[in-house]
């Protein structure tokens, strides 16, 4: 009933070598990192809702606690190839949540043979989304683009025993083939830096599975998730933020918990400051998700407040720590900014006006697809709740408008590929859509000093 997904002709050829040893950890050794490799019971209750997929032999079966996607004949233990993603997830050091992620190194997974993985695995599910990126610059080659990634990508907790996405099957959601959809996305668009809310998977599979992929990440969890209150549930989601360690070098990060009228709530965000290694540039980024739900909205603009004041706060600290000869030439200002989240807000809210007339001096990246260059996507959210239809702009980018230009954005999808049961889907794991754009610096640095 749905159109094939394409397998790779390697994997029909050789399947062997999209298969990878164990991803566990091991104690880092003194020395270099090592280099990664160059990235080459509630169905439905409408009768318009699309049957799960027939699955076939092939599917991933469960074996013990691990998923593994068996391709070949069980014949034979070395003709049964066990997923990358299987494999990472096995890792002992994941088992104590005590253990920093960043005193291990991870052996280092193609992302392109991860890539045609998860193709494989979805092969019997409609194929994802085809968004094509708008260019808005052509691209210097002297000041390489940064790819940042926003997206909501629905805590599993949540979508499975809260959400109530009534024209969204629970066949679709199950997290065996879930989470690489969720993988599937992040990969087709290769990111440098990559903001994500509602993460409830964080150890056990964004984490080691990122980590093997060359990204070094922080993870904050709300301090009351409500994906707690949801039988089965994996710990409580949060924000999490990666980066490419062999692209960018990490100065400091923050955890905050947002403040509403004197009052702390219970809404995140991670800071990060990061130097480039390309071009020396030093900037921060900050991934968050605010309060949701019709009603907050004054809610939403003090906690929006009291993130835009953090900022402030600590990028002009950050600054007075850099060294002058990365110093921007407006030095009062503070080190350049990009900030990622769901707002849980359209552009007509407060919270909105506060960020774009802040001193900070943001501006959103999304607005360049636009006509005019003024206006917000028609919507980075569509779903379907007992309540009724909802289609929402959420989602932001946010950057330094005096350090950054936006370079591409990757288009919004159509009401006809979105389908009619909108988000989630078969097709698509989440209700937010991903929002991603690239990035390059204004000018060089010695032009700033």
């Amino acid at each position: 009933m749905y159109p094939a997904r394409r397998c790779s002709t390697l994997l029909h050829r050789d399947l062997a070598a999209v298969c990878f040893s164990s991803l566990g950890t091991h104690p880092k050794k003194p020395g270099p990192l090592k280099k990664s490799s160059p990235p080459s019971s509630r169905h439905c209750h409408s009768s318009v809702v699309h049957p799960p997929p027939t699955r076939s032999n092939s599917s991933p079966v469960l074996l013990g606690p691990l998923q593994v996607c068996q391709m070949g004949s069980s014949s034979s233990s070395s003709s049964r190839l066990f997923s990358t993603l299987a494999q990472t997830l096995s890792s002992a050091a994941l088992a104590d949540p005590h253990v920093d992620a960043d005193d291990y190194e991870y052996e280092q997974a193609d992302p392109d043979a991860l890539l045609r993985e998860c193709e494989e695995v979805l092969r019997n599910r409609p194929p994802r989304l085809h968004r094509d990126f708008m260019m808005t610059r052509a691209c210097s080659l002297q000041n390489a683009s940064i790819r940042i990634m926003q997206w909501n990508i629905l805590a599993q907790a949540l979508g499975e025993g809260k959400d109530g996405f009534v024209r969204c099957p629970m066949e679709a959601l199950n997290w065996s083939e879930r989470k690489y959809l969720i993988l599937e996305e992040i990969l087709t668009y290769r990111p440098d830096v990559l903001c994500l809310q509602e993460v409830d998977h964080y150890f056990d599979t964004f984490q080691p599975v990122l980590a093997s992929l060359g990204y070094q990440s922080s993870f904050c969890p709300k301090p009351c998730s409500p994906c707690l209150d949801v039988h089965n549930n994996n710990g409580p989601d949060g924000c999490a933020l990666f980066f490419n360690r062999r692209r960018f070098q990490l100065l400091h990060t923050a955890h905050l918990r947002l403040s509403a009228m004197m009052l702390k709530t219970n809404q995140v965000a991670i800071v990060a400051t990061l130097r480039c290694r390309l071009t020396g540039r030093i900037f921060s980024v900050a991934v968050t998700h605010l309060k949701a739900r019709s009603g907050w909205e004054a809610f939403r603009s003090a906690q929006g407040a009291h993130l835009l004041q953090q900022l402030c706060d600590l990028t002009t600290q950050s600054h007075l720590e850099i060294d002058v000869e990365n110093r921007t030439r407006d030095g009062e200002e503070g080190i350049p900014l990009v900030v990622c989240g769901d707002f849980n807000a359209e552009p007509s809210e407060e919270v909105y006006r506060r960020f774009m007339t802040s001193p900070l001096g943001l501006e959103s990246a999304y607005k360049c697809l636009s006509e005019d260059g003024n206006t917000e996507p028609l919507y980075t959210s569509w779903k379907i709740r007992p309540s009724g239809e909802s289609r929402s702009t959420l989602d932001y980018i946010w950057y330094s408008e005096r350090a950054f230009q936006v370079d591409a954005v990757l288009r919004i999808p159509s009401e006809e590929q979105i389908g009619p049961d909108r988000l989630p889907s078969y097709h698509y794991p989440s209700d937010h859509l991903s929002l991603v754009c690239d990035l390059s610096f204004s000018q060089q640095p010695h032009r700033l000093m």
